[in-house]
């Protein structure tokens, strides 16, 4: 009788620390972004980030069993931040470009876009292509993927480099350059919010860069990304993504 009563309490034992271990999450650091909205932006009401890509982080968290710390910090230094460990994830308006990939891997997209040319209400003039701005002055955000190609075209008098989207629509609100290229999702959402009353998308323009926004992790985090991608499909398929993405405008 006793030794059914200790192999009773060892199996309830087990069975207790099983469930403790299935129950608890590990907590993994994301790095993301204060002034990308509707992906991801700073909340004044919770002071903390919120948009797409933190909804989007917080689902996959949930089904693959993890839960996102949100890390703030700007653009540029996401990827230097990923590659030394202070944080373990990437969500934010990230394009996942041919670069990028040599260093930090990619999830499946999540989004896909181009960039968007900003120029004041005032400007009338329909710009298709870099050629017909040719000796402007224009902006773009440090670490997107429109610096190189906007500096490579050789077709600007001067391409001014930005830290943040704010400060550069700001210049070009307060007629300090000519034009500037963001990303369009993250630049129309500000006009539409009335941010910027001087400015406007110019709906002609044709985008250079059109790329799918993306989840990233290190290279040797296989197992995470291997991870991420199923939630991914899943949260596709069952209509929680498109369902973020319709919240903040993007459907």
């Amino acid at each position: 009788m006793k030794l059914k009563f200790l192999t009773i309490a060892a199996v309830m034992t087990a069975a207790a620390l099983t469930a403790g271990a299935a129950g608890a999450q590990q907590t993994l650091k994301v790095g993301s972004t204060p002034t990308g909205s509707p992906f991801t932006f700073l909340d004044a009401k919770t002071n903390t980030i919120q948009g797409v890509m933190v909804d989007i982080i917080d689902a996959v968290g949930k089904d693959a069993g993890f839960t996102p710390k949100i890390e703030a910090m700007p653009f540029s230094s996401l990827i230097s931040s990923l590659t030394t460990k202070r944080i373990d994830i990437i969500s934010a308006a990230m394009f996942a470009t041919a670069e990028r990939k040599k260093v930090i891997s990619f999830s499946n997209p999540v989004y896909s876009y181009g960039e968007g040319l900003v120029v004041p209400k005032t400007d009338d003039k329909a710009y298709k292509s870099f050629a017909d701005m040719k000796g402007m002055t224009v902006g773009v955000e440090v670490g997107t993927a429109f610096v190189k190609p906007v500096q490579d075209s050789g077709m600007f008098k001067e391409v001014k480099l930005y830290d943040t989207t704010t400060d550069l629509m700001a210049d070009i609100n307060a007629g300090r350059i000519q034009a500037g290229f963001l990303d369009f999702p993250i630049a129309a959402y500000a006009i539409g919010q009335g941010k910027f009353p001087k400015l406007k998308m110019d709906r002609a323009y044709k985008p250079v860069v059109v790329n799918g926004v993306a989840i990233a992790t290190r290279k040797d985090d296989t197992a995470l990304l291997a991870s991420i991608n199923p939630s991914l499909a899943k949260l596709q398929a069952n209509g929680t993504i498109p369902a973020i993405l319709k919240k903040w405008g993007l459907d």
